[in-house]
């Protein structure tokens, strides 16, 4: 009795499957792996964006001089803020055409809402970096433990034509280490569907705010060139 439980144990169940069935399972445990290294990388990253993005507003909207945030923020950039980057882009493009003579002020407003633009698609780039991957793993490890347990039963069923009476625990073994690629899959699979779904919508949050930012930023430059033309 204890040899059969000893026989129907996970670790027995594993070392004693197929080749390709413990294949599937490391090519699932795999990408298990690497999906919860990007969770935590990518919550680390997501977290301090958006407490950076808070930072930068707060300071923003203080009544600082912008010429004083623009030098503070190049003396000491942020790397995680990337409404920052933005900010810098804009007053950037901002300063360098007010220095051109006989430039149209509204040359310089479409010059600054292209450069922040443009930053802002990298920021957008980094956010959703490695989202493409967590929806990989969520959408095709189910399908991939299917195949190592379907491949795992036809193994079974084709041992059971080989012996003279086919028993319960004769068929057992081979199709628990069957299903056991399906569990993986599966555990490998929540999750990251879990963060995909998450970090999908807080990295559409942050780019929804810095659109934001970018319109308010643009709205108040807009008065100043034309103060300044008037």
């Amino acid at each position: 009795m204890e040899a059969n439980v000893d026989h129907m144990s996970m670790w027995s169940l594993i070392s004693n499957a197929s080749f390709v069935v413990q294949l599937v399972m490391l090519i699932l445990v795999g990408a298990s792996v690497a999906s919860w290294i990007l969770i935590f990388q990518r919550g680390n990253l997501l977290r301090a964006a958006k407490r950076a993005l808070d930072t930068f507003e707060e300071r923003f909207w203080s009544g600082i001089d912008l010429s004083k945030l623009y030098r503070q923020a190049g003396s000491n950039p942020d790397p995680d803020s990337g409404v920052e980057q933005i900010f810098r882009a804009g007053f950037k493009e901002f300063s360098r055409l007010r220095q051109q003579q006989g430039v149209d002020p509204d040359a310089v407003m479409d010059g600054v809402n292209r450069a922040m633009r443009v930053a802002i698609s990298r920021e957008e780039e980094k956010l959703e970096q490695s989202l493409p991957f967590l929806a990989t793993v969520g959408s095709t490890s189910p399908y991939i433990g299917l195949f190592g347990t379907v491949w795992g039963i036809m193994n079974s069923f084709r041992g059971l034509a080989q012996v003279q009476q086919a028993t319960l625990a004769t068929v057992a073994p081979g199709i628990a280490e069957a299903l056991i690629a399906t569990a993986i899959g599966l555990f490998a699979a929540i999750p990251a569907v879990i963060a995909y779904n998450r970090f999908a919508a807080r990295s559409e949050m942050l780019i929804a705010r810095y659109y934001t930012f970018a319109d308010e930023f643009q709205a108040i430059l807009h008065r100043k060139v034309h103060t300044t033309e008037d």
